[in-house]
């Protein structure tokens, strides 16, 4: 097999993990053969185990493995305390930041700082990346739901526009489809959201949805909706190379992520069969695997039984 040319990224932990358990991850991820770790809380501002200054202080210490490490900012900025964190990270003095919010562009705009575009951002078209790009983006991700087709037309405009800005794409894990000020979590214990007992941490995978005729549909994560199915495509690699990408995020998941991580860095490097691949990390996936999104169908779709067993 050809060695595929894309860098590998993992992305920040969504779930809400207790202290012992993220210093735990990431101790292990600092051995992991990857290019970038994003760290930080995306999610949730009262998920407080980890506060600015100690997912400051961790990024430091990974970066100093070598990698680059950049800081992820909260998605849904809903109170002047995560305003007040939002800064605090902007401000960190050492590493870029993921802008989930355009309040993040903006503040990262205005101190100089690089920044990654996340894909809470919603670029869908090149006029909206050149933007970005801009006020200062070096990199950007396409909103999950971005096919194919859809992202290789934007990159070929882009190119067009001559914009020199890298592309990394979400290639395995639960979606993240969605924010509310309501949380999900709480409202399904019949708590409130400000006296929610953290009950998040009892799913550290995100709590399954069915829909009333059983099938499996969503995941809930406190304020986020997430797909059930988890995102999977490590044999799409050669089609996002060629589409334009130039790296492929992993997102955390409570168990497995090391064997996630080895599959993929053997795929970019050349090595072992996707199909073989696949059925190892199945009974690792929170959900089934799905790759409809990037097919242009709908996300819920399987994995085609082509890759599944090639």
């Amino acid at each position: 097999m050809t060695p595929i040319p894309l860098k590998l990224s993992l992305g920040p932990v969504l779930f809400f993990w207790s202290r012992d358990d993220i210093l735990r991850f990431y101790a292990e991820a600092a051995e992991w053969p990857l290019d970038t770790l994003y760290l930080g809380e995306v999610v949730c501002g009262r998920r407080q185990q980890l506060r600015g200054q100690d997912w400051i202080a961790l990024a430091a210490d990974l970066a100093a493995t070598g990698r680059e490490v950049v800081l992820s900012c909260q998605a849904l900025i809903e109170s002047e305390s995560d305003l007040k964190r939002l800064r605090k990270m902007v401000d960190n003095g050492q590493l870029a930041i993921e802008a989930n919010d355009l309040g993040a562009v903006r503040l990262a705009s205005e101190k100089k700082l690089p920044f990654v575009a996340g894909a809470h951002l919603n670029v869908y078209n090149a006029d909206t990346l050149a933007l970005m790009r801009r006020l200062g983006a070096y990199r950007w991700l396409p909103p999950v739901e971005m096919g194919r087709g859809t992202l290789a037309a934007l990159l070929a405009e882009a190119g067009r526009q001559q914009l020199e800005i890298d592309t990394e794409v979400f290639a395995w894990g639960r979606l993240p489809l969605a924010l509310s000020s309501r949380c999900f979590t709480a409202r399904h214990y019949n708590l409130n959201k400000d006296d929610c007992q953290f009950r998040c941490l009892e799913h550290p995978d995100g709590l399954r949805l069915d829909t009333r005729e059983g099938q499996h549909f969503l995941a809930i994560n406190g304020i986020q909706t997430m797909s059930d199915g988890c995102h999977a495509l490590l044999p799409h690699l050669a089609e996002l190379r060629e589409a334009g990408a130039g790296r492929v995020r992993i997102s955390p998941q409570a168990h497995g992520t090391a064997a996630v991580v080895r599959a993929f860095r053997q795929q970019l490097d050349g090595q072992g069969d996707a199909g073989a691949q696949l059925a190892e990390l199945r009974p690792h996936a929170p959900g089934e695997l799905v790759d409809g999104y990037w097919r242009g169908q709908a996300g819920i779709q399987a994995l085609e039984t082509r890759h599944a067993h090639s």
